[in-house]
C-alpha cells in the first residue's frame, strides 16, 4: 500500500492503543523513555496513562518490584522488559568516574556484590561506607562518585535497578545479566532485534528519523555500535516497509497496517511520548512545529515550560500547560493557527482532562 499523510497519522496514533495493564504495556511498546521532570508528571508516567485506563501517577514506581521490566538505556533512559534488556548485554563500558577516581568502582562492586545480607543499596548508604568523593555529572553538575560508580555497574549489567526510594534509585545484583555474560544472544540477534524495535515503537517514521535513533542507541550498545547501524542498513534494504511521500523516506515494520481505522476524540500526550518524539515526523505529519521549551530562557518560549501536544482525531491541534495548584488541575489551551475550539473540540479537550484530573489525584479542573 502506498502511504498518504492520512494512513501516515492514523498508524502512528495507533501507538495509543489502550492495553489492560503496566505489564502488557511495557511488553506491547518494549521501550519506555524516563525523564524526571513532573510537569504535571514524569514522562512514563504521561506515556503510561496514555495507553494504560486508570492509570495514576506513580504507578509504575509502586509497581516496578512486582513487574518484569529492568530500568536500563537503549537510546536514552527508560524502562523495558527484560526480553529487550537481554539484548544489550553484556555491555563494554569505560565511564568518566573509572578515570577520575581509579579503584572506586571495584570498591563499590565488593561492598554491593558481596553476598552479604543486604541485598539493597541507596547510594547514601554506599557513600557513608565508602566515602564521598564529587564527580561531574552528565548535566554538569556534581554529584557523589559512589553513585557515578553504581551508575557504571548499572550500564556494565553487575547490578540492577530493584526500586526506587523517592525517584532516588536503589541498587542490588542482577544475577539474570550475570547469565547473559556467561551465555550471550547471538550478536545478529541482538542487533537485528533492537532496529526492529525502534522501527515498531517510533514508527512509520522517515529513514533519517531511524538513523538518528540507532546512532542514538551507542548508549545501549556502545561497543557494537557500528555493527548496529550495519543492522539498520540491513533492515532497510531487506527487512522493513517502505514508501515515500513528499520526498520524505518513510520505514515501518514489515506487516504493520497502514489502513487502520481513523481515530477519534481529543488526547493529550507527553512531550517524550513515542507519538511525538521525532520532532522530523511531527512537523512533516501535522504541519507545524512542536518545540520542548523546558530548556528554553523563559522570556523566549511560545508555548511554555513543558508543553504537552494536544490531538484531535488524527490531527495534532496544539498543546496544553497543565499544572496542579491545591486540588484543582489548571489546564492552559493553545491552538494552532486556522483551529477552531468547536463544540466537539471543546466536548473532547473536557473528557480528557477529567483523565488527567483522576491520573494526577485532582478535584476539579480549572480550564484557563
Amino acid at each position: 500500500m502506498t502511504p498518504t499523510l492520512a494512513t501516515l497519522r492514523a498508524a502512528a496514533l495507533a501507538t495509543l492503543a489502550p492495553q489492560p495493564d503496566v505489564q502488557t504495556a511495557l511488553n506491547h511498546m518494549g521501550f519506555v523513555q524516563a525523564d524526571p521532570i513532573r510537569a504535571p508528571a514524569r514522562a512514563q508516567d504521561l506515556t503510561l496513562m496514555a495507553r494504560v485506563p486508570g492509570y495514576r501517577a506513580g504507578d509504575l514506581e509502586r509497581l516496578y518490584p512486582t513487574l518484569d521490566i529492568e530500568e536500563d538505556m537503549l537510546p536514552n533512559y527508560g524502562f523495558m522488559p527484560r526480553r529487550v534488556q537481554a539484548l544489550l548485554h553484556p555491555r563494554e563500558v569505560v565511564t568518566r568516574v573509572m578515570q577520575a577516581h581509579p579503584g572506586l568502582v571495584e570498591e563499590v562492586r565488593a561492598l554491593v556484590l558481596a553476598g552479604e545480607e543486604q541485598t539493597e543499596w541507596h547510594p547514601r548508604e554506599v557513600a557513608a561506607r565508602l566515602g564521598q568523593g564529587a564527580t561531574v555529572n552528565a548535566w554538569g553538575g556534581q554529584s557523589s562518585a559512589t553513585t557515578r560508580a553504581l551508575e557504571t555497574l548499572h550500564r556494565q549489567g553487575e547490578v540492577r535497578v530493584v526500586r526506587r526510594d523517592g525517584g532516588v534509585r536503589v541498587y542490588g545484583p542482577a544475577p539474570h545479566l550475570a547469565a547473559l555474560r556467561h551465555s550471550p544472544l547471538p550478536e545478529s540477534e541482538r542487533l537485528h532485534g533492537a532496529v526492529q524495535l525502534l522501527a515498531a515503537l517510533y514508527g512509520p517514521l522517515p529513514e533519517a528519523s531511524l538513523s538518528y535513533l540507532v546512532n542514538l542507541s551507542h548508549f545501549g550498545f556502545p561497543h557494537l555500535h557500528g555493527a548496529l547501524k550495519g543492522a539498520f542498513r540491513q533492515a532497510v534494504k531487506e527487512d522493513l516497509g517502505r514508501g515515500q511521500i513528499d520526498g520524505v523516506r518513510y520505514v515501518w515494520p514489515a506487516g504493520l497496517p497502514l489502513d487502520g481505522p481513523a481515530p477519534s476524540g481529543v488526547r493529550i500526550v507527553g512531550p517524550f511520548d513515542p507519538l511525538v518524539w521525532d520532532r522530523r515526523r511531527f512537523t512533516h505529519l501535522y504541519g507545524w512545529t512542536y518545540r520542548f521549551e523546558a530548556y528554553t530562557p523563559a522570556p523566549k518560549r511560545v508555548m511554555g515550560y513543558y508543553a504537552l501536544p494536544v490531538f484531535q482525531a488524527e490531527r495534532a491541534v496544539g498543546w496544553a500547560n497543565l499544572q496542579v495548584k491545591g486540588e484543582t488541575l489548571q489546564a492552559e489551551v493553545g491552538l494552532v493557527p486556522g483551529v477552531r475550539r468547536t463544540a466537539t473540540f471543546v466536548r473532547g479537550l473536557t473528557r480528557e482532562l477529567e483523565r488527567y484530573r483522576t491520573f494526577l489525584g485532582a478535584e476539579q479542573v480549572e480550564t484557563l
